[in-house]
């Protein structure tokens, strides 16, 4: 058996939550790979919605079991919300006994957040967009050799090693931006939450997922933000602190490059994005409000306004070579509905070029997007339940990204609901 991996194609926010939950009842075990709680998978079933910003999506399926990987940094008191949420809902997932947790991921500290606000606010114009929910500096420490484990809160000194560390960003705070914020009451909160995580079963998660696979178990790896935000190959350095991309999935699991089976590729019908950084086909124009407001195209985490524009091509196709993309997911093509025209990034214009790939840089030199018309459909897609039923210009829409992308769109989502997915393959 082999792990299937699904992920974001594009600047995050493509739907994967719900896709996940979708997909969930045929596997086993559902993995969360990389990120943090900055991810903000919806989803949405028999009249109730739910957002996951650590838990993996396959949480409400009795007979599959969740993990989240030693890839992801946790932030104790925003999983401790988020299972409590879920408690009151009827989900109690210490009685349900379907969660695991990877002893060799990272803890975000209240000071990593102190961190990440202080940052974020001396770089003024310049900042990333942070989340500031500390998600950056814990990767630094990750790399920095400094970080705290979630195996570690079962030492009996991890309150020494805990102090030490928040010792050590104290200083930093005060030399680097001469201020610290009072963070007891966050600190308190960090302590108790700890204590609940101590009670799920915490595993050598590497060992777990291939133990799955050697019993024939199947095993879906789920990623968070998107590929364009990946930290080597997304739009550096407005990006996210970890590998978004199938690669990711190996480090974050524990799984080697040839476990990997399916590649699922999630992306939008159109194009969003959240936070600083370039955006091609960025609509800042009454069509892009059309396109938030229609879509509802605002965090689910943060809550902030969404960027909005047409679908790009060159990035799809950049994201598509770079995760060896084996089946496709477009989202949202109920928000296109109503639209005479609809339009796609062909190529850009760049540096007096004309290109069709992602350049190495597209934030100090604007890649110019070169749009093609396509006509668009105005039928409500959302009561569909039929690949029949699917109009024939989004049909032809369909049909001309499966010929540009040379992989077939094997899923359409018309609807936020998990029955509102077609499968047309």
């Amino acid at each position: 058996m082999a792990v299937d991996v699904l992920l974001g194609l594009q600047w995050g926010d493509e739907g994967k939550g719900k896709i996940v939950d979708v997909l969930s009842a045929g596997y086993d075990l559902i993995a969360r790979f990389q990120g943090g709680p900055n991810a903000g998978h919806t989803l949405e079933f028999d009249g109730k919605k739910f957002v996951l910003n650590t838990i993996p999506s396959g949480i409400f399926f009795e007979n599959t079991m969740n993990l989240i990987g030693n890839g992801v940094v946790i932030d104790p008191i925003t999983l401790k919300k988020e299972i409590d949420k879920l408690k009151a809902a009827g989900h109690d997932l210490l009685a349900k006994k379907n969660l695991m947790i990877a002893k060799r991921a990272h803890l975000i500290l209240p000071t990593h957040q102190l961190l990440d606000a202080a940052s974020e606010k001396k770089m003024g114009e310049g900042k990333i967009g942070s989340t500031l929910k500390g998600i950056g500096p814990t990767y630094m420490d990750k790399t920095g050799r400094n970080g705290l484990r979630i195996g570690d809160i079962t030492l009996p000194d991890f309150k020494e090693r805990y102090q030490k560390l928040t010792d050590k960003h104290v200083s930093m705070l005060k030399a680097l931006y001469g201020e610290v914020d009072d963070f007891s009451e966050r600190e308190k909160a960090f302590f108790e939450a700890i204590e609940l995580i101590n009670q799920f079963e915490l595993v050598d998660s590497e060992h777990v997922v291939n133990k799955y696979l050697r019993k024939g178990k199947k095993v879906l790896a789920e990623g968070a933000q998107g590929t364009m935000l990946d930290i080597d190959f997304g739009s550096y350095p407005f990006v996210t602190s970890s590998n978004t991309t199938t690669a990711g999935a190996c480090t974050g699991l524990g799984v080697a490059p040839n476990k990997i089976g399916e590649v699922i590729g999630i992306f939008k019908a159109y194009c969003t994005r959240v936070g600083s950084g370039p955006f091609p086909t960025e609509l800042d124009n009454e069509t892009g409000e059309e396109l938030r407001q229609t879509g509802h195209e605002f965090g689910a985490t943060t809550g902030r306004p969404r960027r909005t524009g047409w679908i790009d091509l060159p990035a799809l196709k950049f994201a598509i070579m770079l995760n060896g993309v084996t089946q496709l997911v477009m989202t949202k093509a109920d928000i296109l509905s109503g639209f005479d025209k609809i339009y796609a990034c062909t190529h850009y214009n760049y540096l007096g070029e004309k290109i069709d790939y992602m350049p190495y840089d597209i934030c100090s030199a604007d890649a110019v997007p070169v749009l093609k018309e396509i006509d668009g459909w105005h039928e409500d897609l959302t009561g569909i339940t039929e690949v029949s039923q699917i109009p024939a210009k989004l049909k032809a829409y369909i049909e001309y990204l499966e010929a540009e992308l040379g992989v077939p769109v094997k899923y359409l989502s018309v609807g936020p609901d998990r029955v509102q997915t077609l499968i047309l393959h």
